[in-house]
């Protein structure tokens, strides 16, 4: 029988049960990523073996790169909140403190504990320091207009830290391909963390603006087509993405910055505001599906269990200690409520993200053991992530939205 053709039914089965029990998957304890990625390993080679086909690094990375800049952009674009930086402080926190944190934290565990060299320590701790943007949706912020904390600190910072690890990203290649950083620090002090940062932000922004003003000034003159407006959002993304990548800028820092300067521009044009933020959402949710499916199919028992012990105490300790006491670190002196500090604490959803950068090293140059344990311990601290985050995500936001409810009904108490 036709493999090719039993997979597009089995996907097409998969997308229709996940659409119409949408209403009931909602009620239960599970993740929709969690869901895909149990059909991946059924169909994968430990199942009935439809998907055949070993994906090979260049095409991970692709792929992961493009769910990302689609997701952080939407990001960008629920995020409602004045540029200012008393309303950023949460943000301004959990990147400038706790991605340090997590990342020197895992480096130090990698090293003494693992046994892995300085360089590919630190790689190791960029990759799996940022969380996820696409698969946290459910605790992120749910619309435009919702001005919860703990939903926009999540989403403001799964739409960062996925570009700003990339200058620790950098600093772990180089570190581990030579030793002496008389070599190349100055280059990646100059280039891979000012310039690329700073020409990142400044591309989101021209970019952005430039297309907005374009789109106005033509609608203005002769309508576009209803069907084909929303890949308005589509172009904006892709534009910002290449221009500031050819010159040398964070890429994923300019998309999720777009984001944010499309949200402003069209914010008396709320219908078009919506409209290009549920067109990008379904893209990101198509490509999800596919992404962790293809995740859950590659997955092999040997290498997993070879590094289980390493895995489990590498997710157990990020998990357990390090996200929940950097995030208390990272808010001392701050006046966030203890059950928000305690639930951004938990969820560091690790994701997408991660594979994305780890894909991306493997294509510059991290190679042999090293490379084999780095790769496997993060594909199953993903697959740990995706269950324990999102059999905890619903009840655990239902609770915390009881909680704000309560002390609503109860103004003299605040949410503790």
């Amino acid at each position: 029988m036709n493999t090719y053709i039993l997979s597009l039914l089995v996907i097409g089965l998969l997308l229709l049960a996940v659409t119409l029990g949408s209403g009931w998957i909602k009620r239960l304890p599970l993740s929709y990523a969690l869901i895909y990625l149990i059909v991946g390993i059924v169909l994968g080679s430990y199942g009935f073996g439809l998907i055949e086909i070993r994906p090979n690094t260049e095409f991970l990375e692709r792929l992961t790169e493009f769910v990302v800049i689609v997701s952080v952009f939407g990001c960008g674009l629920k995020i409602n909140r004045p540029l200012k930086l008393w309303g950023w402080q949460s943000t301004i926190r959990l990147i400038g403190l706790l991605m340090p944190i997590s990342i020197l934290a895992l480096a130090a565990i990698a090293h003494y504990v693992l046994g892995m060299g300085w360089g590919a320590a630190v790689l190791m701790g960029a990759i799996l320091a940022p969380t996820d943007p696409v698969l946290a949706s459910e605790v992120q912020l749910s619309h435009v207009e919702d001005k919860d904390e703990l939903r926009f600190a999540l989403t403001s910072e799964g739409g960062l830290n996925d570009s700003l690890a990339f200058p620790f990203v950098y600093f772990g290649i180089y570190a581990f391909k030579d030793d002496n950083w008389d070599n190349w620090f100055t280059k990646w002090v100059g280039i891979d963390l000012l310039w690329a940062i700073a020409s990142g932000i400044i591309m989101g922004i021209i970019v952005a603006k430039a297309i907005v003003w374009l789109d106005r000034h033509l609608q203005k003159r002769r309508p576009a087509d209803d069907l084909m407006e929303d890949f308005v959002a589509l172009s904006i993304i892709l534009l910002t993405y290449s221009l500031t990548e050819l010159v040398n800028g964070y890429g994923f820092l300019a998309v999720f910055v777009a984001g944010l300067v499309v949200q402003r521009s069209y914010f008396t044009q709320q219908d078009k505001r919506l409209a290009q933020l549920e067109f990008t959402e379904q893209i990101e949710k198509l490509l999800e599906v596919t992404a962790i499916v293809i995740l859950g199919s590659m997955l092999l028992i040997e290498p997993m269990l070879k590094y289980a012990g390493q895995s489990l105490l590498v997710a157990g300790l990020l998990f357990l200690v390090i996200r929940p006491v950097g995030v208390w670190l990272a808010m001392l002196g701050g006046d966030l409520p203890k059950t928000t500090r305690s639930l951004m604490g938990w969820f560091g959803i690790k994701g997408l993200g991660s594979i994305y950068y780890l894909t991306y090293s493997l294509g510059k140059g991290l190679s042999g053991t090293v490379a084999e344990q780095i790769a496997w311990i993060t594909y199953t601290v993903i697959v740990l992530s995706i269950l324990v985050h999102g059999i905890s995500a619903s009840p655990l936001m239902a609770w915390y939205e009881g909680v704000k409810e309560k002390s609503k009904a109860s103004p003299t108490k605040a949410v503790s």
